[in-house]
């Protein structure tokens, strides 16, 4: 599969340490079709518990869970409870709550 087919995904916090306790790895590349495939359905795909999941990082920017992912992406799964102000900086609290307008990133 051409590399433009794949996105590169990260977990982070307590999803890095269950990858890490199931002998997974924490940062790997998953097979997108052209079109692209919600973050959920990709979650889903790599046996991730969707009720530990708040948000997306896509491409650097926050995004909800029914994101559109696509070939190319670099992805992160932000676990619930990330600690500090980076939740409402970054607009990781926003997007768990699904309060991101559609189209609009968050500031």
């Amino acid at each position: 599969m051409s590399e433009a087919a794949r996105a590169s995904v990260r977990l982070l916090g307590c999803l890095h340490t269950l990858a890490r306790e199931r002998g997974q790895p924490s940062e790997l590349e998953v097979s997108l079709p052209p079109e692209g495939k919600r973050a959920d359905d990709v979650a889903r795909q790599l046996g991730l518990p969707l009720e530990k999941i708040e948000a997306v990082f896509c491409n650097r920017v926050v995004r909800e869970l029914d994101h559109v992912l696509r070939p190319g992406d670099r992805v992160a799964f932000v676990p619930r409870g990330t600690p500090g102000p980076h939740r409402f900086t970054l607009g990781i609290y926003a997007a768990g709550r699904g309060e991101i307008p559609e189209g609009e990133a968050p500031r």
